[in-house]
């Protein structure tokens, strides 16, 4: 079965806008799940055999209509207890663009697996439902979404048609939602009405019910504000970062030896100047091979294997980047934390710090502050720290790691913290300053 051929009655066009990822969060039963099954269904995203085991597994739960959240639940368990418990993803596409989906769950404790959907996100949708107004998670995720770069979120205030379509009801909430993200400075704020169980205002516009429906909203539907979003991919005008995963050496007859990895940012052409840490040696590209050919320049984005004119001491956890703009070395970070633990954090403080590829022992020495995520204060010097808990710390290194700012460069600015004993990920983090 095809993908979506037509939107609104109007013939596709040609035009590609890129990969959007987006990711969708909100407290519980706000109607994420529901949202990206509508948004999967109305678009034809999904086969025939998919919707005819939704339907079933509806009717066990004894649902007259299929539960377009099923789409997205895709565990058994998840479908027995009617929550979700994980992130899940979803792929679909238009005539316009392609789309990456992440579904993350709205109970508290599970506000980890939102920072996982988050952190590659380039848009979020928050959701609200309408007879709930804005409630502690929907700030939390507001703040966590601003917090790791998502320059574009939409409001989408769900279930308008369980309190009769109400403007007054749309508009307070969006003042109550402005109230508190105003200090928070966000790029780009759309709000939107709707109901994902009817169908209104997601893809189409939906029927006009006998209270009027949704028709003194003018604005966009949700897919087409989402079609509309401009991800221009601005890291490949950073200077290049090319963490090191893998030293390929084919073996014995050849002395091939490249380096393999992901460019970050930035772009590296054959005979570029490039300097390798820790060693501070600089040198220049000889070959930049992917697959079975050369390449003459990469750009971010792209798994290469790079072979350099001279040879020099690289191992896996190492760094390329450009000679000019090389990031810096840091042996002590300041960093925004969010704690994803439900154990505090151990006595001793003592972590690994997985950054990019490479990882080092870490001590939490010192809690700054910890955010108030109902008045955005912060508090200072906290004692300790609980699940979910967003603060200002302070963490010194064994050995530096080469990193940038996270508002500079996403991913040579992020890191994890994991456990030493117990090797669980406690804590991501967002370096503010080297």
């Amino acid at each position: 079965m095809g993908m979506l051929g037509e939107i609104n009655g109007k013939p596709g066009v040609a035009e590609d806008l890129g990969v959007l990822r987006f990711i969708t969060a909100g407290s519980v039963d706000d109607g994420k799940s529901t949202l990206i099954g509508r948004l999967l269904y109305d678009t034809k995203a999904i086969f025939e055999d998919q919707l005819a085991a939704v339907t079933r597994a509806s009717s066990k739960r004894g649902q007259d209509a299929a539960d377009l959240s099923l789409l997205t639940d895709g565990l058994e368990a998840e479908r027995e207890q009617g929550i979700t418990i994980d992130v899940a993803y979803r792929y679909f596409a238009t005539p316009r663009r392609k789309f990456i989906i992440a579904d993350t769950p709205g109970h508290e404790q599970y506000t980890r697996n939102m920072v996982t959907g988050a952190s590659t996100a380039h848009a979020a949708i928050i959701l609200i439902d309408a007879r709930k107004g804005v409630l502690e998670q929907t700030r939390r995720h507001t703040y966590i979404a601003h917090l790791l770069g998502v320059r574009h979120v939409i409001v989408a205030i769900n279930k308008m048609d369980l309190v009769g379509h109400s403007q007054t009801v749309f508009d307070n909430i969006r003042a109550s939602f402005l109230a508190f993200a105003m200090d928070l400075d966000i790029p780009n704020l759309r709000f939107i009405p709707m109901s994902a169980l009817r169908g209104d205002m997601v893809v189409n516009r939906g029927a006009d019910s006998e209270s009027g429906g949704l028709d003194w909203y003018t604005g966009e539907t949700l897919l087409q504000v989402l079609e509309g979003i401009n991800v221009a991919n601005d890291t490949v005008t950073r200077p290049a970062r090319f963490p090191v995963q893998l030293v390929v050496r084919p073996g014995a007859g050849t002395d091939f030896r490249g380096y393999a990895g992901r460019l970050e940012s930035g772009a590296l052409a054959v005979g570029d100047e490039v300097t390798a840490l820790p060693s501070g040696r600089s040198t220049t590209i000889r070959e930049i091979v992917f697959l079975d050919r050369q390449l003459p320049v990469a750009v971010a984005g792209d798994s290469v294997t790079l072979v350099l004119a001279d040879e020099i001491d690289i191992s896996r956890g190492d760094v390329i980047s450009s000679a000019a703009r090389p990031p810096r070395a840091a042996k002590s970070i300041e960093a925004r934390l969010c704690w994803l633990s439900a154990d505090a954090p151990n006595a001793t403080g003592r972590f690994v710090l997985k950054h990019t590829s490479r990882s080092v022992k870490a001590k939490l020495a010192r809690l700054n502050d910890r955010l108030d995520i109902n008045t955005f204060a912060r508090l200072p010097s906290p004692a300790t720290l609980a699940m979910n808990d967003i603060a200002h710390v302070t963490i010194n290194l064994a050995q530096p790691i080469f990193a940038d700012t996270y508002d500079t460069n996403r991913t040579t600015g992020a890191f994890i913290l994991i456990d030493e004993a117990t090797n669980q990920t406690v804590a991501a983090g967002m370096i503010e300053q080297l």
